[in-house]
């Protein structure tokens, strides 16, 4: 929970904070997160499986992409990005053959590449990516849900699906299939943007209207502790992590 700040070739700099934590019901910690601002990288990845599952994909996930370096050119940083994942993804399918107690070896994943002008992002699952501009919040990715599917055919509303009992059933993970399919995008940053990454640890106890509100105020890293207070007081059900990144 370090914050550091790095310039790019056009002037543009960033600075991150992030913070996890197991919550008021779990016992362990499955949520796991990337924040190295040093390569304009930030990760959150939220395991399933349980303990000796769920950790341990994301962890897998999180030393893989950790181990990236900065690439030459954009192009080549996105398919090594995707080539890592590919490799986590078959790593948790064979070893969840493997144990002898049949353990689910999977985790969702949100990650976010800054270079140059330009923010590249990518997940798999409903952990979310979230950006304030002029003090408006945009949800930028869309979650790989069930909820999200009834949303889009328009058999439930965007408020009905926030305490649908199907909230849990996601759609897709690193480490779910053989086949993944990672969605990527790309925008141009601008100075004075915020973004946050977090799992639905926090999306699942705060609102929308209420990221807008908090990420509006405050540095990065009081804005981290504010959400994480905020979903502690609120019961957090689930592991709780959040990263937030300031370009200036």
């Amino acid at each position: 929970m370090v914050m550091v700040e790095n310039k790019s070739s056009t002037s543009l700099s960033w600075s991150s904070f992030g913070i996890t934590d197991v919550g008021k019901v779990r016992k362990h910690n499955e949520d796991s997160l990337l924040d190295k601002p040093e390569i304009g990288l930030w990760v959150v990845a939220d395991g399933m499986g349980g303990h000796e599952g769920g950790d341990v994909a994301s962890q897998m996930i999180v030393k893989s992409l950790g181990k990236i370096h900065e690439g030459i050119t954009l192009d080549r940083y996105i398919d090594d990005i995707e080539d890592r994942l590919i490799k986590v993804n078959e790593r948790l399918i064979t070893k969840a053959r493997e144990s002898e107690r049949n353990v689910t070896m999977g985790s969702t994943v949100v990650g976010m590449l800054a270079y140059d002008r330009f923010c590249t992002f990518f997940w798999a699952g409903d952990s979310r990516l979230y950006r304030l501009r002029n003090r408006s919040l945009r949800q930028l990715s869309r979650d790989h849900s069930q909820v999200e599917i009834y949303v889009e055919q328009g058999l439930i509303s965007r408020k009905e699906a926030a305490t649908h009992p199907h909230g849990n059933m996601i759609t897709r993970a690193i480490g779910a299939d053989k086949d993944l399919y990672i969605d990527f995008d790309i925008q141009e940053m601008q100075s004075g943007d915020r973004y946050m990454l977090c799992s639905d640890g926090l999306t699942k106890h705060l609102e929308d209207i209420e990221f807008e509100e908090m990420l509006s105020e405050g540095s990065a890293e009081e804005a981290c502790k504010e959400l994480t207070a905020l979903t502690l007081e609120r019961g957090a059900g689930d592991n709780v992590t959040t990263i937030v990144v300031d370009i200036e």
